[in-house]
């Protein structure tokens, strides 16, 4: 399910106000965590689960933030199990849009 168009994210602490980010801190995963210099992000990672009883009352029963949630990920369990693994240098930083990819050399001219 996902939040859009709700205050759910905000809810939850895994979206973020501009005016929060410009105060430099957020709160995430329960504690105020600095804001990186360079970040344009306006959520983070995170996961919650409910239960709705026979009443209609509902009961928050389970949340986890940051890297949390990566078990439900298929394609990173793959990669933890590579030679080099997911090969990051920051968090989730090898996931790239279908644009964001360098172009490939050449690699023969019969192959072009």
């Amino acid at each position: 399910m996902s939040g859009f168009g709700t205050d759910f994210n905000y809810d939850f602490h895994v979206s973020f106000p501009n005016d929060d980010l410009k105060k430099g801190t957020v709160l995430y995963n329960f504690t105020e965590t600095p804001v990186p210099a360079a970040s344009t992000d306006t959520e983070l990672p995170g996961i919650s689960s409910f239960y709705k009883d026979q009443t209609g009352e509902i009961f928050h029963t389970y949340s986890s933030y940051a890297r949390g949630g990566e078990e439900l990920i298929g394609t990173l369990m793959i990669l933890d199990r590579a030679p080099k693994g997911r090969n990051e240098k920051t968090t989730m930083d090898f996931v790239r849009r279908h644009d964001e990819y360098e172009k490939a050399p050449k690699l023969h001219d019969c192959c072009a």
